[in-house]
């Protein structure tokens, strides 16, 4: 029962994607949108860390601030994409982030290369292939070179997490190094790029964007660290499925069946490369 707290986290990061989007339309910048929703996340983790005594000393100091300065750069380009693409587009390919991992896997923890991690990398691509059709001109396509790119982006934040578990460094205290890491890239970006006036609208559209990342992070490590793996791996993809009907229902985003069976392969290759992943582990 535990897994099921993955859907309830696929809803808050679905949450956070509509309200990234809509910052965006509002005409807040990149940097504004970033730095919002890092400060809600770093306070919020800020009063969990004093709510449970985590202590903050570590000496994996370098393993924080890569993990810290990749998950920054994933979440920018990532929140860039969802500006870019059709909310739904953006989620998936995003979420083609476990096949960018298994391949990591392969080349630095030994994981075997077979048929069944072949089938899995090659049910992602062309998953991709599908979800793209027939869009590979213009802003579509630079629009997904960049949410590929948060994918391989994010799998490189899964691979500092676990290494960083592996070392046994408890969950709160990378989370609330991140957000810091986070907190602090973004205020340079600001400064020197200007804040604009948040109307009451932007301000719940900002705030919705920290509130529903830091809520679908607590629900997920929960669903990940109690729930049964694969189980959680799978439903993991519910995010996918709240941003279609968000797109649909906010901004009449249409999907012809080539996009669903797209999305469909995306979410297939998912589950089965963290299958793979669990496995060797």
């Amino acid at each position: 029962m535990q897994s099921l707290w993955m859907i309830v986290a696929g809803f808050f990061f679905a949450g956070m994607g509509v309200c990234v989007k809509l910052s965006a339309k509002e005409g807040h910048t990149l940097a504004e949108i970033v730095f919002y929703r890092s400060v809600i996340m770093f306070f919020i983790m800020l009063v969990l860390i004093r709510w449970h005594n985590v202590r903050l000393s570590t000496s994996h100091w370098p393993w924080h601030v890569k993990r810290g300065v990749t998950g920054f750069c994933s979440l920018s380009v990532y929140f860039y994409a969802i500006s870019l693409l059709p909310l739904a587009t953006a989620v998936t390919l995003n979420y083609t982030s476990p096949v960018f991992l298994m391949l990591m896997l392969m080349l630095f923890r030994g994981l075997r290369f077979n048929w069944g991690v072949m089938s899995a990398l090659g049910l992602g691509f062309l998953g991709v292939a599908f979800l793209l059709h027939p869009s590979f001109e213009g802003q579509i396509l630079f629009g997904a070179s960049v949410a590929l790119t948060s994918a391989v982006l994010t799998a490189m934040v899964y691979f500092d997490v676990s290494s960083l578990g592996r070392l046994g460094e408890p969950t709160a205290r990378t989370v609330f190094y991140f957000s810091l890491i986070s907190t602090l890239l973004s205020l340079t970006w600001v400064v020197f790029s200007g804040l604009k006036p948040i109307t009451l609208q932007g301000f719940f559209m900002l705030a919705g964007t920290g509130v529903f990342a830091t809520l679908g992070q607590l629900t997920m490590t929960r669903a990940y660290s109690q729930g049964k793996v694969l189980l959680t791996a799978s439903l993991t993809y519910t995010a996918v499925i709240f941003a279609t009907l968000s797109g649909v229902v906010l901004w009449g985003e249409h999907l012809g069946w080539m996009e669903c069976l797209g999305i469909v392969l995306v979410m297939v290759s998912g589950v089965s490369s963290s299958y793979f992943s669990s496995k060797k582990k």
